[in-house]
């Protein structure tokens, strides 16, 4: 905790944007950090609640209170120690993470949370600057042999955790740079690539062994892997998007979000993107069909690129511009919430189905949409049914599907290992008991989106470590890893 009556003293301050015709001139990020003493005053809010909800909100259970503490004491160096015991990327989450802990606050309940993700934010960012984060090398090396593949957040948190057991890891990536979707998905004003790259540096130091370019199953196969290695993670993500089979889908100018953001990443690598392959927004109508943060971040991208409009269309009604805290609280309530992306100029519209893409010479021109309602069947199954008459149209020249991803691609590595699957398509593993995090078939093991579904990068962090524990106990009979 904080001080005892901090929250009663101190309003919440959260951090600022730099102004919208400002930032979206670039693709940097536009976050305007608080001042130290702010930040200290901050976590002087965190009140002796009791039970610290912050904890269950947090998937990786970071122990919130302790460094709000640390934070308002002024030993910054000790709170990042504390951070850095659940969460290898605090500099990840604290800029890309909805931070859920905030929603479980006690002080929540009145609507004033604690600033839990810029106080997170600004202790990994000052610990950065003073050299506080160093490479943490195994003092004993184990002999064994770990492939990681996928290096998303992840793979990435267990390749770290692994390689502090003592394990020589080698870490997979089918593209050309570290990261995941932390790379080519997230764009580079919510989160600078240059956070991946001093992690890989540090991680390098720390012994683990990185390979980009290099697709398991095409460029290695899949049972050189099983040869070479004592153990295999499988972190590569959910990358199967939802697709839209609707009339017109063929058409030069609807395109999958991952088939667009990808390619503004690259650009700002320096690295060039074929003519015949390139996907703009430039001076086009932009549809953005799917209301969730891949959507929020091809709003954003589409603004910068120059775009003349851009619509952002979601299937679901419009949330309630506040939830009901009695009913929600404190778990993750569904309420309006309007991201940085979407104040930039999106127009936004709530139950709309899309019947058809319209086009001329092959070429992208409308979409046909229609308006739906939802309403609950005799088992209480909602239930969405068109409203007669509403049809309608909306100038294109741009589609991008941004409604998620189903699960991972399983052509290829997957179906080479012969790994069994859920019911929703991922990889199957439990995440309790002797078999956690383990697939069907023997010393392999799935953690992350591939094995969770698509989720958040703080998930995706805590599958990794949590997974890295159970190859070290699948190595070495038991494990000192954290859970």
């Amino acid at each position: 905790m904080g001080k005892p009556t901090g929250f009663m003293e101190y309003s919440r301050q959260e951090r600022d944007y730099k102004p919208v015709e400002e930032r979206i001139k670039h693709y940097e990020e536009f976050v305007i950090p608080l001042s130290d003493q702010e930040v200290s005053t901050q976590g002087a809010r965190c009140m002796d609640c009791g039970i610290p909800f912050c904890h269950q909100g947090c998937p990786v259970n970071n122990i919130i209170p302790d460094w709000n503490d640390l934070v308002w004491k002024g030993e910054w160096e000790r709170a990042i120690v504390v951070l850095h015991s659940t969460n290898n990327f605090p500099e990840f989450t604290g800029r890309i993470c909805p931070a859920p802990c905030q929603e479980a606050c006690t002080l929540n309940i009145d609507g004033e949370p604690v600033t839990i993700k810029t106080i997170e934010c600004a202790i990994v960012d000052k610990a950065w600057e003073n050299d506080w984060i160093r490479p943490l090398p195994a003092e004993h090396k184990t002999g064994r042999k770990v492939a990681v593949v996928g290096s998303g957040p992840a793979g990435m948190s267990c390749a770290q955790q692994l390689g502090r057991a003592g394990h020589d890891v080698t870490l997979f990536e089918k593209n050309d740079r570290i990261g995941g979707l932390l790379r080519y998905g997230i764009p580079d004003f919510k989160m600078d690539k240059r956070y991946i790259d001093r992690r890989v540096e540090q991680m390098e130091a720390e012994g683990v062994t990185f390979r980009p370019d290099t697709h398991i199953g095409a460029d290695i196969s899949t049972q050189q892997l099983m040869n070479d290695f004592d153990a295999i993670a499988l972190t590569g993500g959910s990358e199967q998007s939802r697709d839209l089979p609707v009339p017109g889908r063929d058409l030069e100018g609807v395109y999958f979000a991952m088939q667009f953001l990808p390619q503004q990443n690259k650009r700002e690598a320096g690295d060039s993107v074929p003519a015949d392959l390139s996907v703009m927004a430039t001076d086009k109508h932009v549809i953005v069909i799917g209301g969730g943060d891949t959507g929020s971040d091809c709003i954003g991208t589409s603004i910068r690129q120059g775009c003349k409009s851009v619509t952002q269309l979601e299937i679901l009604p419009q949330p309630p511009e506040q939830e009901n805290k009695a009913l929600t609280w404190p778990d993750w309530p569904n309420k309006m919430r309007t991201s940085s992306s979407q104040e930039e100029g999106a127009k936004r519209d709530w139950s709309v189905a899309t019947k058809a893409f319209i086009g001329e010479n092959g070429k992208l021109r409308k979409i046909r949409c229609v308006r739906v309602e939802w309403v609950k069947d005799e088992q209480g199954a909602w239930q969405m049914n068109e409203s007669e008459g509403s049809e309608f149209e909306l100038e294109a020249d741009l589609v991008l599907l941004a409604m998620g991803f189903v699960h991972p691609v399983q052509e290829g590595m997957l179906n080479d290992l012969g790994v069994a699957y859920d019911d929703r398509g991922n990889v199957k593993g439990d995440t309790e008991g002797t078999d956690a995090y383990r697939t069907s078939i023997d010393k392999v093991f799935a953690a992350g989106d591939m094995r969770r579904g698509q989720s958040l990068v703080v998930w995706a962090i805590r599958e990794g470590r949590q997974c890295a524990r159970a190859v070290d106990e699948f190595l070495m009979g038991s494990s000192e890893l954290p859970r």
